[in-house]
């Protein structure tokens, strides 16, 4: 196959040679190395392409109000794991991003997927505020749990998503996207005839969407920095562990039954 075709057996990201490193069809030590800051080369990295400011900044944005959540089972996690192989730094980071899924921390993924569907429909015609009554109707008929809404510990209100989306109108990149979670919540209102907290997750999805971000990337941002909150709570475990105490916290929190169900 040509050098530069697209298909199987190509990967566009970078190259090592003997001399440099090609990153993204650039010197990474004559170029990128003291030019990019990480969030500028992580953007890079993910698509191809160096971000606009607004892209930057928001991508900076998000990147710092998701790292951490105090003692989110993600973190939990991986200090039990270090608490258990403390020689295993890799491992607790490991342990603690394979719990990034639909219910804590992936969940800006889903809120992706469903703005895209709902753009879909805004495009074709219908309104937006009657789509997201319609999702929302949807959701609470088949007792399902929308993406992006309700919080065990933030009520009414998710003071990060509500920063994202303050910032975001003060920049002037709130786009279509936005106003979708902004009539999702609205509709859901509707639906469940009483408030539900949009967390941090929808702002997360709708904003990086407006943005230009594909809704294959979303996930990557809470990924990313949660690694960076991981990290810290493992250097914190390492000099001031608490991960057996969590350990036998909750065995004592569970009262054991012999027998059957």
């Amino acid at each position: 196959m040509p050098i530069g075709s697209s298909g199987p057996g190509v990967s566009h990201i970078g190259q090592a040679y003997h001399d440099r490193v090609e990153v993204r069809g650039r010197d990474l030590c004559g170029d990128l190395m003291g030019r990019l800051s990480f969030t500028e080369y992580f953007h890079l990295l993910l698509t191809g392409s160096e971000p606009t400011d607004d892209q930057r900044f928001f991508l900076d944005l998000l990147l710092v109000a998701i790292a951490e959540h105090g003692m989110m089972p993600t973190n939990v996690a991986a200090r039990i794991t270090l608490a258990a192989d403390p020689d295993s730094l890799q491992g607790a980071v490991a342990a603690g991003i394979l719990g990034c899924g639909p219910v804590v921390l992936g969940t800006s993924e889903a809120c992706a997927r469903l703005l895209v569907q709902a753009q879909g429909a805004v495009a074709s015609g219908e309104r937006p505020a009657a789509v997201a009554d319609q999702i929302a109707r949807e959701f609470r008929a088949s007792g399902g749990k929308l993406p992006g809404f309700g919080h065990p510990v933030h009520r009414p209100q998710d003071p990060r998503a509500e920063r994202i989306l303050e910032l975001a109108d003060q920049r002037g990149v709130s786009g279509v996207h936005v106003l979708l979670a902004r009539c999702l919540r609205d509709g859901v209102l509707k639906a469940w005839a009483k408030p539900l907290t949009m967390n941090v997750s929808m702002p997360i999805a709708a904003v990086m969407l407006d943005l230009g971000f594909p809704a294959a990337t979303v996930k990557a941002v809470p990924m990313l920095a949660r690694t960076a909150g991981l990290l810290a709570h493992l250097a914190e475990e390492q000099q001031h562990p608490v991960g057996f105490l969590m350990a036998s916290s909750a065995e004592q929190a569970i009262e054991y039954r012999p027998g059957g169900d």
